[in-house]
């Protein structure tokens, strides 16, 4: 409904956008997901089928004049497929012009086509019309068979097969045949092609393009922007609460910290340190977590813009409207009514009117700068480091850490460049203007002792101007307005655009001349019978006020067999993915989600445990998430082959397995090519599939359970990896395959098939040879030329598009649910039963962990170096911070003023804590994704991951804090000696890795990772930033002497004359060795508690204990589902 209304001119009625949405509903099939959440990996919603669907449909509702959809039946069933280029071919008819690619389509979707450009590794083989293009070949010398597909044998005829050398010359001799004749009957078509002018485009369609290229209005685009916006902000809980979160820790830990603060000298410096803290701390904080939300939700706003659905306009002004009430004022609110009460801060309406109108300009800053950060760089490394530069900048030049008046002259105008000097002035003004605070001394203010107390000389001493309130507010909101202003500049010149990856050189080719390796002998290979008894599956979804629950599967009774090519067919919606994911143990339950299953399912009549499982069973996914970009495809396979082959195979043992499925899954031609993401342009979707598939089969598993692992796939590549599937099923693996579109010659290939109707019911589980004649039995006869697989799935699917045919097709798929039960099953025989312990004996040990760390980091190592943004991002958030330290604070001096300065300085290494976050989340998330399906798979443990990850991000952080400690000490002028370098070093290492460690630790607990930067904020004040400040001032301070101005003086003395007064200030005089070990400690504290958080979260230590506790007795006592049909689920 969104997309209708943004792409629709505005002409169109909201009642006939309505009707348009539904038809459309209806056109594709989807009236049952109508009311479905899209979802995503982590929330389950829609199906892969579905999704895909939904976006043909969001392109479909614009009625475009002129269409390319780019493997539109790719995930989609056959019957789907065809309904979906029926659709297609209508709207050509009514005069659209629609471009189509397409890798495998059935033989009555080839009879739609009107024109076919047929390519070969970028080559035309043919173009023209599709009823003349058979005849063409046939001239050529190739005739199609009979019953034959013509798009599968249009494929299969300009395929190259490079799995052997044989079968690619002569299949390289045909093609470049087919090249060359089309050229020749170009050339001989040339001059007419010429004549045909180019008046057949102009005339009628000129007007009616133009009636309908009407955009829509900017009003428009705001309203449902805001609208979508807010819906998607609403069901996103774990943001939304981590933003209220994060306002409410904050104030309550940092108001603790500052709890009623008194009116000594002690109190006044703390009174400064808590207007600071409400300017800059709160607002990084959003700034950092708006940041990181944005790098996802960009990726829709240039999608959009790129079809040009959305202006930049819209999309900055409804995302604020849509936030406005959720998180743009209550968190700023809550934050101020809680800290500033907290605080002791003057008790007046106005007075507190003032500091909460400071605080929300600052909450509007830090997300229109967010934008702006974005705008320059699309993921969260480079934008997070443009932030933080920024943000150091600001903080330097805001008069807390350094005071305004003596930073150096080169910079000193960039404090009026600094939104927090603004901010901070403000709020100081707001507070200290008339005031006078506990002057221990008799005679109050008219006393010149006391001259400290009064709120002229501390707002002198910080150096703000008089009556410094409405003007910096002023200032912050022309701030806010910039910045968006700015943004929207920026996303208009600079767009983000994909870069193709460029082939990695190879000297030298290692598939060429490969010996036998040597393999176990034939009889160690273990057959896998799996039997499923009744087998269901429900998901208890838990809301605020209720519980529902859903059928995903309803009881079903199959058998898959070693030998043979197990196969579930079933439109989409219908279970398959979620069957594989309970029959390999990966359905995760979470706080909002809970997967109940019944009945049974046995490996040889014997149930296995869930590590027999994960270790016997590899699992092939939808996606390919477990692929890491920056590898080339031999690469990938070379070090899955090392971490994933049994131990006595050697390394050249392993490496010629790798080139052997290289070959074998057809990757020889991009086998030195990167892998690729969304920005970086790798291989083909097709191709990453078959890299998925040929790190599973690396090992020949006992079992191997495949999820659509020919979707994406051509047809000709579609067969030669069910070859191979075939081949590995002869030498007694069990493979279970879901397959939604597969081609004619692929049935025969079938060995027991199980189909399920929409809503999980089995329609049929059997012998692929006994399906035809079971739904002959039932009055439904296959014809002869028809795929047996479209015609079953054509059979169980209910036809949504016209009220007519569905009444008629759910009758049809009720009448096929009722005549087929567990009785109709005949159970498979088995050779043997096998006991607990022989299923245990077929577990495979996980790789070592000195194998895995010696492979793993140089697969992580050559993946970072491949990187140069991210690595260079690393090292500069620490380096930059001590470029911009030194451009202010250098030189320090010993003025009165040099007291605020150095210990503002010591202060401004805190942050470096922040920037351990940045540089996990930067890398962690990816790598962690990466050791989550490898964990899975149980190939590694967690210490040989968490090892690999420390020992290639220390080295980082030990060169960042070496150059850091340079700047500081030689630039900034702190005494220039070894002892000071070192310490300054260590402070920022230990300050570093303790961050890089929360990081680890909440990224882990929380994959929302822009949950976890806000969750992060209530630990900051448990960090080791105390024991950093206290070992650092005493060394920096003791035995510096301070001279004053005469203004300054009082009684003819200065407030402060040594390093000593200072430290006794600020209560830091103390031991400085107790404080570094304690600092030493903390750091390898904050360390073996990520490792321990790791540790507890992928073995499920919780779980577990809460089962050996009785805590499971009772979620294991399901209701079986029941087993009536009703007219929903069928």
């Amino acid at each position: 409904m969104y997309a209708a209304q943004l792409r629709l001119p505005s002409s169109v009625s909201q009642a006939e956008r309505k009707q348009l949405v539904e038809e459309v509903i209806l056109e594709l099939s989807l009236k049952e997901a109508a009311d479905t959440r899209i979802g995503n990996h982590a929330h389950k919603g829609c199906s892969g089928g579905e999704k895909r669907r939904t976006s043909i449909g969001v392109q479909l509702l614009s009625n475009p004049s002129l269409l390319w959809l780019d493997e539109p039946t790719t995930g989609l069933d056959s019957t789907s497929a065809y309904q979906v280029i029926k659709t297609l071919q209508n709207l050509a008819r009514r005069g659209r012009t629609i471009i189509v690619t397409i890798h495998q389509p059935r033989s009555e979707i080839f009879g739609l086509f009107d024109n076919v450009i047929l390519l070969t590794r970028g080559s035309p083989a043919y173009a023209g019309s599709a009823k003349d293009c058979l005849p063409y070949f046939a001239q050529l010398g190739h005739e199609m068979p009979p019953f034959t597909n013509p798009a599968e044998y249009l494929i299969d005829l300009v395929s190259i097969d490079s799995r052997n050398e044989e079968a690619e010359a002569a299949a390289e001799h045909r093609v470049n045949h087919i090249k060359n004749a089309w050229r020749e009957h170009l050339s001989k078509i040339a001059n007419e092609k010429d004549e045909l002018g180019s008046n057949a485009a102009t005339g009628s369609v000129s007007q009616s393009h133009a009636k309908r290229v009407q955009k829509t209005s900017l009003v428009q685009q705001i309203r449902v922007l805001t609208a979508r916006t807010w819906i998607v902000t609403i069901r996103d809980p774990m943001g939304m609460f981590g933003s209220l979160l994060e306002a409410v820790a904050m104030a309550i830990i940092t108001g603790w910290i500052f709890l009623n603060v008194d009116g000594s000298l002690s109190g006044i410096r703390s009174r400064q340190g808590a207007l600071y803290n409400a300017a800059a701390l709160q607002g990084y904080l959003i700034l950092l977590y708006e940041t990181y939300r944005l790098t996802t939700d960009i990726q829709l706003f240039d999608e959009e813009r790129r079809q040009g659905v959305v202006s930049i306009p819209a999309f900055l002004i409804s995302r604020r409207l849509a936030r406005l009430f959720i998180e743009d004022i209550p968190v700023p609110l809550i934050f101020s009514i809680i800290y500033y009460f907290m605080c002791g801060f003057r008790a007046d309406g106005g007075q507190f009117l003032t500091f909460f109108s400071v605080v929300l300009l600052l909450q509007y800053i830090s997300v229109c700068f967010a934008m702006t950060c974005i705008a320059v760089s699309r993921n969260f490394a480079g934008a997070s480091l443009v932030a933080n530069l920024a943000y150091t900048l600001q903080s330097m030049g805001c008069g807390f850490f350094i005071q305004s008046n003596t930073i150096p002259i080169y910079v000193r105008w960039t404090k009026w460049t600094c939104y927090l000097f603004y901010a901070f002035g403000a709020l100081a003004s707001n507070e200290f203007t008339g005031r006078f605070y506990d002057c221990p001394l008799e005679g109050g203010e008219s006393n010149p002792a006391c001259k400290e107390y009064t709120g002229e000389f501390i707002l002198d001493s910080l150096g703000f101007p008089d009556d410094w309130v409405w003007r910096p507010i002023l200032a912050l909101l022309g701030y806010v307005i910039a910045f968006y202003l700015g943004a929207g500049v920026i996303l208009k010149f600079w767009s983000a655009e994909i870069v193709m990856a460029r082939a990695r050189p190879s000297n030298m080719d290692a598939s060429a001349g490969k010996e036998k390796m040597a393999e176990p002998a034939p009889g160690d290979v273990r057959t896998v019978t799996i039997r499923l008894d009744d087998f269901a599956l429900d998901v208890e979804k838990r809301a605020l006020r209720k519980n529902f629950t859903k059928t995903i599967l309803k009881p079903l009774t199959a058998d898959f067999r070693p030998g043979s090519l197990n196969v579930i067919m079933g439109p989409s919606g219908s279970g398959k993915t979620s069957l594989l994911n309970g029959m390999a143990g990966r359905l995760k339950d979470d706080l909002s989600t809970r997967y109940k299953k019944s009945g049974a399912m046995t490996f040889n009549g014997a149930e296995p445990s869930q590590d027999v499982i994960h270790s016997i069973c590899s699992f092939v996914t939808q996606d390919d998430d477990a692929l890491l970009a920056s590898l080339t495809v031999r690469e990938t396979l070379r070090y899955a082959a090392g971490l994933r082959l049994p131990k006595w195979m050697s390394k050249q043992q392993k490496s010629q397995r790798a080139e052997e499925i290289l070959l074998k899954m057809g990757l020889k031609d991009c086998a030195d090519n990167l892998i690729g993401n969304d920005l970086i342009k790798g291989i083909s979707g097709g191709e990453k599939r078959r890299v998925t598939i040929a790190v599973q089969i690396l090992t020949e598993p006992c079992v191997l359970l495949l999820d659509e692992p020919l979707s994406g796939l051509d047809a000709f590549t579609a067969l030669s990896i069910v070859d191979v599937l075939r081949g590995l099923a002869h030498e007694g693996r069990t493979l279970v395959v879901t397959i939604h579109q597969p081609r004619s010659d692929l049935f025969t290939n079938f060995g027991n098939v199980l189909l399920l109707a929409r809503g999980g019911h089995p329609i049929y589980a059997g012998p692929a040879g006994d399906m035809l004649p079971h739904f002959a039995a039932q009055g439904y006869e296959c014809p002869r030329h028809i795929n047996p697989a479209d015609f079953a799935l054509d059979l169980i699917t209910v036809d949504l598009q016209h009220e007519a045919r569905e009444a008629a097709s759910r009758a049809k798929v009720r009448k096929l649910i009722e005549s087929w039960n567990s009785d109709m099953f005949r159970a498979a025989r088995m050779g043997s039963i096998a006991t607990p312990a022989e299923l245990g004996s077929l577990a495979r040990e996980p790789t070592s962990f000195i194998s895995a760390y010696s492979i793993l980091i140089r697969r992580m190592a050559r993946n970072m170096f491949r990187q140069p943004d991210i690595m260079i991002a690393r090292v500069m958030q620490v380096v930059g911070m001590g470029i911009v330290l030194a451009l202010y604070f250098a030189p320090l001096k010993n003025d009165y003023f040099a007291v605020q300065n150095r210990m503002g300085f010591l202060i401004e290494i805190a942050p470096l804590y922040f920037v351990g976050m940045l540089n996990n989340i930067a890398v962690y998330p990816v790598e962690r994704d990466v050791f989550y399906r490898d964990f899975d798979d149980r190939i590694y443990g967690v210490e040989a991951f968490f090892m690999t990850y420390i020992s290639l991000t220390t080295p980082f952080e030990i060169i960042s804090c070496i150059v850091f400690s340079l700047l500081a000490v030689l630039a900034c002028g702190l005494e220039r000696n070894a002892s000071t370098f070192f310490i300054i070093t260590y402070n920022a290492f230990c300050i570093v890795s303790c961050g890089e460690s929360l990081g680890i630790a909440f990224n882990t607990l929380f994959t929302h990772t822009g949950f976890s930067v806000n969750s992060m904020s209530a630990f900051n004040h448990l960090s080791p930033v105390k024991w950093a400040i206290g070992n650092m001032a005493v060394y920096t301070m003791r035995g510096v002497e301070f001279t004053c101005e005469d203004w300054q003086r009082i009684n003819g003395r200065c407030p402060i004359s040594t390093g000593e007064q200072v430290l006794d200030l600020y209560k830091l005089n103390v031991k400085p060795e107790g404080y570094i070990m304690a600092l030493g400690i903390c750091a390898i504290s904050y360390r073996f508690l990520a490792y321990v958080v790791l540790k507890v979260v992928k073995e499920r230590w919780v779980g577990r204990m809460w089962k050996k506790l009785g805590g499971g007795k009772k979620r294991e006592s399901v209701v079986q589902p029941s087993t009536q049909i009703s007219e929903s689920t069928v």
